[in-house]
């Protein structure tokens, strides 16, 4: 395959991807209440400082992914954060069966998310980013 076609494929799947992950986390900045509250009756501790962590990554790591900054170290956090976010948040097991198919889809859509992160981390950012690795 083309060089550039293989380096412009790999810019577009970082955009794609870190695309989820800055658009949560600017709407986690302007519902900042709205989602401790979420956070907080999901029986997690500390929202003051969990929440601020999230937007970090969120916000933070999406950019860094999209410029192809520290690109495979980035991709690596945010699988991570995927895991517990994953297990905490999009729990389709055991609930009403009419939010089941939902939390499914949402559980299975971060699980694909996850799967792109350790390509990046696997095969890195290609040369149109910031590392051009």
């Amino acid at each position: 395959m083309n060089s550039n076609l293989t380096n412009a494929a790999a810019l577009t799947g970082r955009i794609l991807l870190a695309a989820i992950f800055v658009i949560a986390g600017v709407g986690k900045i302007t519902g900042y209440d709205g989602t401790a509250g979420y956070m907080a009756a999901k029986g997690l501790p500390m929202v003051g400082v969990l929440l601020p962590l999230t937007i970090l990554t969120e916000v933070g790591g999406g950019l860094a992914l999209a410029i192809g900054w520290k690109a495979r170290w980035v991709a690596l956090w945010l699988f991570l954060f995927l895991i517990p976010v994953t297990l905490v948040f999009h729990r389709f097991w055991g609930i009403d069966p009419a939010q089941a198919q939902a939390m499914q889809i949402h559980f299975l859509k971060n699980l694909s998310i996850m799967g792109g992160m350790l390509m990046v981390v696997a095969f890195g950012p290609g040369a149109f980013s910031v590392d051009k690795r």
